[in-house]
This record gives structure tokens, sequence and C-alpha cells, in this order.
């Protein structure tokens, strides 16, 4: 029987599984602190989201020749909120659920993209207020338009399938690519970001959080981008950002939004999470959500199978 921890929450009937095949399982978030003082030290599964963050210090304070930790899962495709090297010196293994959220997180990005262009939150809010906003809330088209990709994994290669559906042309960036599957498609692949952005009026990032990326699209890059289409249409900038807060940064995109630089920004993560950025969501041209972009009833579903599946591999094999 193994010891199981959800930190941050795991769908009913993944639970019922678990338990009927002899394994305890406790849904308790604990908070850093506690954390600090070995609260997880008891467990031999540790299932997290982006909620918990299991660094070098809580694996140091929640690992010992007596401590019981074998697994860590992330309930989602990021692992940048576990310490993978300390992981691996200390033995445990990690594992994600990188398919599962997919078709969730790519329709969210289609949404905050339409939502930007179309001003959709920002005519919502403006009813609300009993204001008959339509002239103001005249919008563009995503037809016709460049949507820059910065990173081309599954996401993001659904993103392009159903942009390229809406009439979009997609480019992309990625210097990681192990395979080219823009090789004998229409999507035009870029040597750098800065091609990237220069060549488009819409972006949606798509990487994962690195010392490299932290902070990369900032005031210098975002400069770059065009504001009239390839179809002749001065439709401004749109950037969307669902992937990892920190690399956009924040205080250059709220800047570039009171000049008028950029037109729409939708924000599915923040460089502070839950404490979010205030200040910028107040802005009338973003729309900002609190990292829901894999929070469906589907794809919570998905993840918890797919962590079931993980466990008892490891568990029962």
């Amino acid at each position: 029987m193994a010891r199981i921890l959800a930190t941050d929450g795991l769908d009913s009937e993944c639970v019922k599984i678990l338990q009927e095949k002899g394994h305890h399982v406790d849904l308790i978030h604990f908070e850093r602190d506690e954390l600090l003082r070995g609260a997880i030290s008891g467990y031999d599964v540790i299932i997290i989201r982006s909620a918990t963050k299991i660094d070098s210090e809580v694996l140091a304070a929640n690992i010992s020749p007596e401590s019981h930790i074998h697994l860590i899962i992330r309930a989602g495709v990021g692992l940048d909120n576990i310490d993978l090297k300390k992981a691996s010196e200390l033995g445990v293994l990690v594992k994600n659920t990188p398919t599962a959220s997919t078709m969730a997180v790519v329709e969210f990005t289609i949404g905050h993209l339409l939502a930007g262009v179309r001003n959709i939150s920002r005519a919502d809010r403006e009813m609300r207020s009993t204001i008959w906003a339509k002239k103001s809330s005249t919008g563009t088209e995503l037809s016709g338009k460049n949507l820059g990709l910065v990173g081309y994994g599954r996401i993001s290669r659904g993103v392009a399938i159903v942009a390229k559906a809406l009439g979009m042309s997609v480019h992309v960036f990625d210097p990681f690519l192990k395979d080219d599957p823009t090789k004998n498609s229409d999507v035009v692949k870029h040597d750098s970001v800065e091609s990237l952005f220069s060549s488009c009026t819409h972006i949606s990032i798509h990487c994962a959080l690195t010392e490299s990326t932290r902070g990369m699209v900032n005031y210098d890059l975002i400069q770059l981008m065009p504001e009239i289409s390839p179809d002749g249409i001065v439709c401004g900038r749109h950037i969307v950002n669902c992937a990892r807060g920190g690399i956009l940064d924040e205080a250059d995109a709220h800047k570039m939004l009171k000049s008028g630089h950029i037109r729409s920004l939708g924000l599915d993560v923040f460089e502070n999470e839950p404490e979010g950025n205030p200040e910028l969501s107040s802005h009338p041209n973003v729309i900002s959500t609190p990292h829901i972009g894999a929070a469906t009833s589907e794809s919570q579903k998905r993840i918890g199978m797919e962590i079931v599946n993980l466990i008892l591999s490891e568990f029962e094999s």
C-alpha cells in the first residue's frame, strides 16, 4: 500500500480507484512553512499542481534515510515548480501528465485570442455598467493575420491547427525541436525569436520558463511587432500567455499597453501567483484569468486517470 498525498486536489473518481486498490490517499494542501517542517515526509507519492512548489529546501526538509517519498507527480505539463536536479540526487522519481490537458489549453488560448481582438471582456464590463459601447467595441478578425508561436510543442501545434482553420498564417520559433514538424507544412519556421516577432501582429507564448526565457518577451522584443497585418488591416499588436508567468516582462507589457503599442494582452499566468498583478489586470485591454488553462472537467479527469496509471504501474508492477 502506498501513502499518497494530493496537495492541490485530485478527481474524486481517481481517488476512489486508488483507494479500492488498497492505497491511502490524503487531499491536504500544505503551506510552505509546513512543507519546510517536513509535513510531506511520511508519504510515498506526492501529487502537485502549480500551487505547490517542491524546491531544493522542501526536498531536503522532507527526505531522509527514514522518509518514504518515492515519486512526485506533477498534474500537468510544466515541471518548473520542482527542483529536478535535487530530486534526482535524492533518488526521487519525478513524472508529469504531458498530454492530458493539451486540448483544454489549446481551446483556452484561442479563447484568449478571440476575446482580445473582439473586445469581448471589455464590452461585457461596460454592459454591466449599463454602457452600450457598440462603436468603441469594434474589433478585428483573426483571419488574414500572422500568428507567431513561441515554442512548438503539443499545445502550440494544437493552437496552430485551430488558427489555420480560422484563416491565420502560422509562424513558429523553437530552437529545441528534435524533429521538424514544420517540414512539408504551411507553417513558417523562424531562426530567431526576433524574426518571429518582426513578422507577427499576434503572438502566443508556449515555451517553458527557464533562465534563458525569463523576461524574454520584453520591451525590445515587443517593439519589433508590426501593427498592420498582411491583409492591410491596422489590427494592432496582440499577445497571449497561457504558458508560464515570468516569460513575459509584466512591467514592460504594462508600459506598452498604456502607450497603446499593445492593443490587447491575454494572461492566464503571472510572475507571482496567486497574487497576480492587479494593476496590470485592471487595464481595460487586458484579459486576465487565474491560471485556469487546464481547468476543464474533461482534462482533470484525464489528468487524474493518467496519475492513477502512473501510480499503479510504479507500485503494482
